[in-house]
This record gives structure tokens, C-alpha cells and sequence, in this order.
């Protein structure tokens, strides 16, 4: 079968389109013919070894594992033998390690049956985007309808998928992006948008229940004047390749201290894949209350190029790749 190998870390450069052999699921894994996946910050910090803490888990000195992937939509092809749900020929998204090739295994634990009328493009955009969304507003900022909500980085992968999520939970959103994003995410359902080309949301007047920041742009303690007394601050990242690993740290360590010594909750959010999620999310998008925006789709052998879109920290939406 075809796939994007890297055998040592750096920029996409390194990746290669090569022939390899199809892998064999494990007992509670489904082995799957990928149709399309998509792309996410987690796949250029696996390329990259970035920060280089994630290395004592990916390798040292070079990855273990050679493939590089997650986000997946395909057709099941086999099933190992602990399998209880999943057959072939069912349609599944969710996450398959070594997702950019033509066939990929994933935990069933790990995947949903992709609702009737969406496609593999639009599945494979959900898993890690759409799951942090849900996860980060839902378990960490314990939105409710009613509540002033603030989306940093509301442009991206993650934040396409909040601002429609917080909409549907009844929250009034305010998102936050360039100016060339501005019509694209107030057509997502965001109440207010903020074009941070022309105003600073730090400097707003009003306070917000619970501030969903993607973007990392922003020092903690100006975020915190706009957040309101007993309101929560959801981080996540953000920054491209040239934001020092350090740098990350420090953030999140001084959020953690900050936390301490305030009434307002300051945490994060890491999302935990299981099918359970990934069933509420596939149900809102057969419901049509969710429509991942897919801005652009590369070819298989394009992944590289792919890659460097989604480095660069402009991408709008999902990026994703068609396989078959």
C-alpha cells in the first residue's frame, strides 16, 4: 500500500510518499481502507519532535513509529478478534495511527459509524478538532445556554467546530479572527465577531462566562480582565512551529500558578478520544447543527504541502486529504 513515512524528525521535507506493507490489526483494533483524513497541529509536532519532551514517547533520536496521521474516515476491511461492534464494510471516522495511507488500524474505542449523507472528507475532519471543541466547552468550561462565550482562534479547525457546538448549546458566541475570516465565521452562528486586525477583544468592556483561547496570542493576565469574576478560561495551544516548546511550558505553568490564587478557573484541555463523543458529534452533524468547514484538500502525495498550510497557522477550517 501507499503512505507518508518519515524516518527522523524535521519539516515536512522529510516526509516521504512510499510503498510499505499493509498493517494487521490487534485484537481490539479494525483494520480500515482510509477514504480521506485531515490534518491537525498534532501531526507537524509528531513530524517536527516538538516539543522535544514528546520524544522520551516517539523516540529519542528518531520516531518509532515511521507514520504519521490520525484523523481518518474510511470503510472497515477487517476486524481483530476483540472486536464487539464494529464489521466490515461499516463507514467509520475517528483516529487511526498512521492515518495518511491507503489502509490504517484504530482502536474500536476509538471510532463512530459516520452518519448517512456525510462524507469521508467531512468525517475525517471531526476527530481531534471536533472532539476538543466539544471536550473543552462541555467538560472544561461547563457551558451553558445563556452564557457569554469568547472563542479565540474561532478561523481554525477547533474553532469552526466551537463556535457551531456553543450556539447549539444556547451560548451567546463571540468570535475572534482575522479580517478575511470575519463574514466566514459570523456565517458559522457566531453572535459577534472581533477582527483582531482592527481591535483588541482584551480591551472589550464587557466580560465573558468562559473564554476559549486556541491562539495563545494573548498574555494570561490581559485575557483575565475580560473574563468574568467566577468565569472559567479554557487554553489550547496555539502557536506554529517557530513557538519555542519552552515557551508552551512556561504558559501552561504560569496558568497553573495563576489558578491558585484566583476566583476564576484557569485550565486546559487535552481531548480524550472514545466513541461515545464522537457519536454526540455525529449526531449534531446528521442533525445539520454542525457542518465542518473544509477549506481545502490535498492529494495523498501532498501531504507535505498539506502540512505546511496548517504550519503556517492561516488555515481556515479542516485541511484535509483525499486517499481514495
Amino acid at each position: 500500500m501507499r503512505a507518508i513515512v518519515y524516518h527522523r524528525y524535521g519539516t515536512p521535507d522529510v516526509l516521504e510518499y512510499a510503498e510499505i506493507e499493509k498493517p494487521i490489526p490487534d485484537a481490539d483494533q479494525v483494520l480500515i481502507q482510509v477514504r480521506a483524513a485531515s490534518v491537525n497541529p498534532y501531526d507537524w509536532h509528531f513530524l517536527r519532535g516538538t516539543p522535544k519532551f514528546v520524544r522520551l514517547f516517539t523516540g529519542l533520536r528518531k520516531p518509532k513509529f515511521p507514520r504519521l496521521g490520525a484523523d481518518a474516515a474510511g470503510v472497515v476491511e477487517a476486524a481483530g478478534s476483540g472486536t464487539r461492534k464494529l464489521k466490515p464494510g461499516d463507514r467509520v471516522f475517528g483516529i487511526c495511527k498512521g492515518a495518511f495511507a491507503e489502509y490504517a488500524c484504530g482502536k474500536e474505542s476509538e471510532l463512530a459509524i459516520i452518519p448517512p449523507g456525510i462524507s469521508f472528507e467531512q468525517a475525517a475532519s471531526v476527530p481531534i478538532a471536533g472532539v476538543t471543541a466539544l471536550q473543552g466547552l462541555r467538560n472544561c468550561g461547563n457551558v451553558k445556554a445563556g452564557q457569554a462565550i469568547l472563542i479565540n482562534g474561532s478561523a481554525g479547525g477547533v474553532g469552526t467546530f466551537a463556535v457551531q457546538i456553543a450556539k447549539g448549546i444556547g451560548a451567546t458566541v463571540t468570535g475572534v479572527c482575522s479580517t478575511r475570516n470575519v463574514e466566514m465565521v459570523r456565517s458559522l452562528g457566531a453572535d459577534h465577531v472581533v477582527d483582531y486586525e482592527q481591535e483588541d477583544f482584551t480591551r472589550a468592556n464587557g466580560r465573558f462566562d468562559m473564554i476559549f483561547d486556541l491562539v495563545g496570542n494573548q498574555p494570561l493576565n490581559a485575557i483575565r480582565r475580560v473574563l468574568a469574576p467566577h468565569g472559567i478560561f479554557v487554553g489550547c495551544g496555539g502557536g506554529g512551529p517557530d513557538k519555542p516548546g519552552m515557551e508552551l511550558l512556561a504558559a501552561m505553568l504560569s496558568q497553573a500558578i495563576a489558578a491558585q490564587f484566583s476566583r476564576q478557573k484557569l485550565t486546559g484541555v487535552l481531548a480524550k478520544m472514545n466513541t461515545e463523543d464522537l457519536n454526540v458529534l455525529a449526531g449534531m452533524l446528521e442533525a445539520g447543527a454542525v457542518k465542518p468547514f473544509l477549506s481545502q484538500s490535498y492529494s495523498l502525495e501532498a501531504t507535505a504541502e498539506a502540512i505546511r498550510h496548517v504550519e503556517s497557522c492561516h488555515a481556515r477550517g479542516k485541511v484535509t486529504i483525499a486517499v481514495a
